[in-house]
């Protein structure tokens, strides 16, 4: 299971001109869900996730989580992460889960969140979705169990 975060000043996803999801300052998540992933991945990286030091303290160094700061996470589908780009010039995509799979995962990996109680709000899996942010940093990182 892949996460790239985003530390965010604001974060909006819209389907068909609606938006579905937004949170203010917080984390948007682009969630991969691979083959062989199970809840327990899912438990393993919201645990990372909510807990990865990528705030700023007092004295402007990342040390503090998104738990600490009270933020909100926006977990947005986002299958490609999962795609294999080692050979060609056209990614495979056969390492990513089952749809239904990714669905129910990606639903946990949401609900693994708000148990913690984070604030999450969510994309549309599957959808043909618009992802606006304003990444504040800008500041990135790969995740990966």
């Amino acid at each position: 299971m892949i996460a790239l975060i985003q530390r965010v000043q604001r974060a909006s996803v819209s389907v068909d001109q609606d938006v579905v999801g937004e949170i203010g300052t917080g984390l948007l998540v682009l969630l991969g869900v691979e083959k062989g992933d199970d809840n327990a991945r899912a438990e393993r990286l919201a645990e990372r996730v909510l807990g990865y030091r990528i705030f700023s303290d007092e004295q402007g160094k990342m040390n503090l989580s998104l738990r600490q700061t009270g933020g909100s996470v926006l977990v947005v589908s986002q299958f490609t992460l999962a795609a294999d780009t080692q050979k060609g010039m056209r990614p495979s995509f056969s390492g990513g889960a089952e749809p239904a799979e990714a669905a129910r995962l990606y639903d946990y990996f949401s609900h693994c969140c708000r148990q913690q109680g984070v604030t999450t709000a969510n994309g549309r899996f599957a959808a043909d979705m618009q992802v606006s942010l304003v990444n504040d940093g800008p500041v990135t990182f790969w995740l990966q169990v």
